[in-house]
């Protein structure tokens, strides 16, 4: 069968790759010059199922409408006259109950877990290399009361059975030496033995290579301006570069899908949440982290990536605003220093920001639609590079008539 996916951005790659796995003649389109441009480009680094769940969680308003007064926030809400904005938030707060949140984070956490299990698998197959470490991820907490959140958090991992360690100063210490020389107050935190680290956009380049030479074909530069349809179906994309044709289509394009998918009907509750990242040479090995370290106090993470650190935090709902804000790039640089003040040269960091397609309750959007050969894996938030191999393989199994490995 023939497939187009439109996006080239860590979901759209890995669903080329296990459809092209499964036989079908795949096209990838992408208005970028190439793969993982947008979203995928400078993200945390972080594959962590062990910390996926829902932003819309109990006690998360008060924190909002609080933070919503600091200009040196984690998460911004920048109010727009946007009827898209204010729909998504009222429905996230829809979703901000104890009950909603254990439902969400259940979900989410099945097919993160699944997807681990099929990132390790398509890596022993093909020896893709991409700054890549199993070296698990250290949580850290500066406050008691961010080590009694730690402690809950311990638990939903125990009842679920995920590897974990909570431990204390000394301990995060051990975890990650160069935390010794950390002039910020840390109480402690939540290892996860488990999780991994990789460069995203490297690891997509790579995989387009390895698709490309089993025959997949990748149009770059190629915009999809509109989807036509008739008789309950998709007859075309029109592009940028002409129309394409295929048997099926399949939306993997993530902040950017609701508004292709708007040209046929389709209304789908995902909002772009900007976020920012610093990455820069590392320039003394022993003091940079092992692996990756998030931050609970400041909601930044860091990770070693190869011989560079990646700094990467703040959430913004407003809107498709591309400003690189110095406020907030100086505070994720500010507190990467603070934790690991000799590791890097911080002072010629290249600076990014990209947009996460976040749903109001979490769980992205995969599967079927009202039209029968078109198909949406997006809306996976912050946890695409997380959780893209486990939605692209469940995708593709529905797209081939197979029954899913998991239920979603």
């Amino acid at each position: 069968m023939r497939v187009l996916v439109i996006g080239a951005g860590i979901v759209g790659v890995t669903t080329a790759w296990y459809l092209t796995k499964q036989g079908h003649e795949v096209t990838v389109v992408e208005r970028c010059s190439g793969p993982a441009m947008e979203t995928s480009f400078a993200n945390a680094g972080g594959v962590c199922p062990g910390f996926v769940g829902p932003w819309a969680a109990p006690g998360m308003p008060l924190k909002a409408l609080k933070w919503m007064f600091k200009e040196s926030a984690p998460l911004k809400f920048r109010p727009r006259l946007d009827v898209r904005q204010w729909s998504w938030m009222f429905r996230f707060l829809l979703n901000c109950t104890a009950a909603r949140f254990a439902e969400n984070k259940a979900r989410m956490q099945l097919m993160a877990h699944y997807s681990k299990t099929c990132l390790v698998a398509l890596r022993e197959e093909t020896g893709i290399a991409y700054d890549n470490a199993a070296n698990g991820v250290l949580q850290i907490f500066a406050t008691q009361e961010e080590m009694e959140g730690g402690a809950r958090a311990a638990a939903v991992l125990e009842r679920l059975g995920i590897a974990h360690r909570l431990v204390g100063r000394e301990d995060v210490n051990a975890i990650e030496p160069a935390l010794k020389t950390s002039a910020a107050e840390i109480r402690g935190g939540l290892h996860l033995p488990n999780d991994e680290t990789g460069d995203c956009q490297l690891f997509c380049v790579r995989l387009a290579e390895l698709l490309t030479a089993r025959g997949c074909g990748f149009r770059y530069g190629t915009g999809v301006l509109r989807l036509d349809h008739a008789a309950g179906r998709i007859e075309k994309a029109v592009t940028t570069a002409g129309d394409i044709k295929a048997d099926a289509y399949v939306v993997a394009c993530g902040p950017f899908a609701p508004a292709l998918l708007r040209t046929v009907g389709i209304r789908m509750p995902v909002y772009p949440v900007k976020g920012y990242s610093i990455t820069c040479e590392i320039t003394a090995p022993d003091q940079a982290p092992q692996s990756s370290v998030m931050d609970e106090h400041s909601k930044v993470m860091i990770t070693r990536l190869g011989n560079r650190l990646r700094a990467a935090g703040v959430a913004e709902i407003a809107g498709f605003d591309r400003n690189l804000r110095e406020t907030a790039l100086a505070d994720i640089r500010e507190r990467a220093r603070a934790l690991f003040p000799d590791a890097a040269d911080y002072a010629r960091s290249s600076v990014w920001c990209g947009f996460r397609p976040m749903t109001p309750d979490g769980p992205a959007r995969v599967g079927a639609t009202e039209f029968g050969n078109l198909f949406v894996n997006a809306g996976h938030g912050s946890n695409g590079w997380t959780q893209a191999c486990g939605t692209s393989s469940y995708l593709a199994a529905m797209i081939s008539g197979r029954r899913p490995e998991i239920d979603y």
